[in-house]
């Protein structure tokens, strides 16, 4: 066991053990800034974290190629946990696409996230080609169509929103035809032009239009990015100090323990703490290129691509919603925002990184069996 310890990537380790414990030092000071004083989301999250560190060292070990052989089964599981929320279901601000559990609620589609990426990683290796022509590329998009419009459903335009880029950019890696996906792109955009009225819900109007003005309703839609932008302004260079950011602890900083996670780490540590967390996301991003270049197959490095895809789209929005330049859209950022569902997928999409890691040898980019 410490043998196998061993021979995980360190480097990416590293990083993300100080992500988590950064994430857990600022849901401990959300936490006692709540009426009650109660650090119940704190209890739970470190709980939650412990599952993970389980999981994460289970898929870290176990041979990612197996879940190769099962990735039908997967897609089919995903499916219908996406239907199945619909009839068992409860909604949670606006959303019905959790399970309550107890004290636990779970978000399927997060599940859904890993298990797209390996049945998407298993699609692409079986059409055999290092150029993805327009018939496999078709296939991937009636592939995902039914997972991501059912996530569109529930509504989460947020997670959907995670799927459609996991796709895309996986067809990417793949080599997929950059004409296909610029044509794609177009499509898309003529028809968010026409669908304004048909498709999009009120409030996904209100975020959009908040977005390019948010000052149109400061107590409304635009309130909580407001309140973001005042809160990362105040941090200043060190910070006001755990416990001491007057927005968090004030409560005039909404989802501040998990979409606006980043405005809190801001608020109380200041310029400072936020430019550590952003260089450890680049240690981590980088180390998974890294594992990307020396996957032993095709099949592990469109895998960790996938992974290193929904990291990198989670974060880069989600810090984005936290300093106004990018529509609110409900994502939250890994390793640091509280949520169970959400910090037990994230540990098994890492550990699976790792796997292929500890599995490194020279590429072999012809194994397509």
């Amino acid at each position: 066991m410490i043998r196998k310890i061993l021979k995980l990537d360190w480097k990416s380790v590293g990083a993300v053990f100080f992500l988590l414990i950064s994430g857990l030092i600022t849901i401990y000071s959300c936490s006692i800034g709540t009426e009650s004083g109660s650090v119940n989301i704190f209890h739970k999250q470190f709980i939650f974290l412990g599952i993970g560190i389980a999981l994460f060292l289970f898929f870290s070990f176990y041979d990612y190629r197996t879940w190769r052989k099962y990735s039908n089964l997967l897609y089919f599981v995903s499916v219908g946990l996406l239907l199945a929320v619909f009839l068992f279901g409860s909604n949670i601000r606006g959303t019905s696409g959790w399970f309550r559990l107890g004290f636990f609620n779970f978000q399927p589609v997060e599940l859904v996230k890993i298990f797209s990426i390996i049945f998407l990683a298993s699609y692409f290796v079986k059409i055999g080609h290092l150029k993805i022509g327009f018939k496999g590329f078709l296939g991937s998009f009636l592939i995902m169509a039914l997972p991501i419009f059912l996530t569109l459903k529930q509504p989460d335009l947020g997670s959907a929103s995670v799927l459609i880029v996991i796709w895309l950019g996986m067809a990417l890696l793949a080599g997929v035809n950059k004409k296909y996906l610029l044509g794609l792109f177009l499509i898309a955009l003529i028809g968010l032009f026409l669908s304004w009225g048909v498709l999009l819900k009120d409030y996904q109007k209100e975020r959009i239009q908040t977005f390019m003005n948010p000052e149109r309703d400061p107590l409304g839609s635009g309130y909580n990015v407001i309140q973001s932008m005042i809160a990362i302004g105040s941090g200043g260079i060190t910070g006001k100090g755990i416990g001491n950011g007057s927005q968090s602890q004030l409560n005039f900083l909404p989802e501040r323990h998990t979409d606006f996670v980043f405005a809190s780490i801001n608020e109380e540590f200041g310029l400072i703490g936020s430019f550590l967390t952003i260089g450890f996301y680049w240690i981590l991003f980088y180390r998974l290129f890294c594992i990307v270049k020396e996957a032993r197959d095709r099949f592990g490095q469109l895998v960790v691509g996938g992974v290193s895809i929904m990291f990198f789209y989670q974060v880069t929005v989600n810090i984005g919603m936290n300093i106004g330049i990018v529509p609110v859209t409900g994502i939250s950022l890994p390793f640091l925002s509280y949520g169970g569902s959400f910090l037990l997928v994230v540990m098994i999409g890492f550990g699976l990184c790792q796997n292929v890691w500890m599995k490194r040898r020279k590429m072999v980019l012809a194994d397509y069996s």
